[in-house]
């Protein structure tokens, strides 16, 4: 019926504007403007800290066209979304610049865009989507709306452990890893049905998390965003975990999780000269003065 009427109604605008154009000329300025979107502090502040030194564009309005319509999501908060855009720049692009001694880095290799959403993405079989990358020129971020920024733990679970993640994935792409990284458990990787291992099982296995048990690539990345993300001691106790119960088991997942590391380890050094657990220390320094952070901006 709205169709309809809607139809009906352009129908009828259109046979006035044919009997006024009887009576006088049309004029030559258009009386359909492009909607314009007003531009507050923030998206200055976007400009300043983001397009200029790096060449980021980071969307916080919801749009369709950057959006998934297979998920039933909503808009990120105002404030949770600069929550974010000052914390994306304090825990993880100026963390690189550290590294790298410049912007070039993340300029050149980085997303072009980040795009943030209000809520969590979650898929048919119930595992829940904390972040994808498209082609290597986006990263979507979900659950914003959540975001706790008192809360490391949360804040690398949804946000940080994503966007190195991601982040490695394109940099995988640019310069491919050692086929050997793919020889080291290469029986058990195990598509769409990870969701069912738990975290200990996974560990056992010689994967840091189920989802790294998914496929090589994604096994590679989340060594590389684990350990970035999560101190020595949490590392630690992974392998600790890995290990199995019984001493004479012929597989060892921490034996395995550490081959695979010392190839990620030495990729990140080889091919992009950074050392990972210089990054880890940076980012670590940086998580511990969050609370010095000027959010009102």
């Amino acid at each position: 019926m709205k169709k309809k009427l809607l139809y009906l109604f352009t129908t009828a605008l259109l046979t006035f504007a044919g009997v006024a154009c009887t009576e006088e000329p049309l004029s030559d300025i258009s009386v359909i403007k492009d909607s314009q979107r007003e531009e507050n502090e923030f998206d200055r502040w976007i400009v300043a800290n983001y397009i200029i030194p790096y060449n980021i564009e980071y969307k916080y309005r919801m749009e369709d066209i950057e959006s998934d319509m297979n998920y039933n999501l909503v808009p990120a908060d105002y404030i949770k979304s600069k929550q974010l855009a000052l914390l994306t720049i304090h825990l993880c692009l100026e963390a690189y610049d550290e590294i790298t001694g410049s912007h070039n880095f993340i300029a050149e290799n980085f997303p072009k865009m980040i795009h943030v959403i209000g809520s969590p993405a979650v898929r048919n079989d119930g595992a829940i989507v904390l972040g994808t990358a498209e082609g290597g020129q986006k990263i979507s971020l979900y659950n914003v709306n959540n975001l706790d920024i008192d809360s490391i733990p949360s804040l690398n679970y949804w946000f940080f452990h994503t966007m190195h993640h991601e982040f490695g994935h394109i940099l995988n792409q640019k310069k491919p890893y050692s086929t050997n990284f793919k020889a080291i458990t290469p029986e058990t990787y195990r598509s769409d049905s990870w969701i069912s291992l738990s975290d200990d099982d996974a560990l056992k296995l010689g994967y840091i998390t189920p989802y790294s048990s998914s496929e090589a690539g994604e096994d590679f990345v989340e060594l590389l965003s684990v350990y970035v993300t999560e101190t020595q001691e949490q590392w630690e106790d992974r392998l600790r975990r890995a290990e199995p119960d019984d001493p004479n088991d012929e597989t060892n997942g921490r034996d395995l999780i550490e081959t695979k590391f010392e190839i990620v380890y030495n990729y990140m050094r080889d091919s992009w000269n950074i050392d990972l657990t210089a990054l880890r220390e940076t980012v670590q320094r940086r998580q511990a003065t969050i609370n010095t952070l000027d959010f009102n901006f």
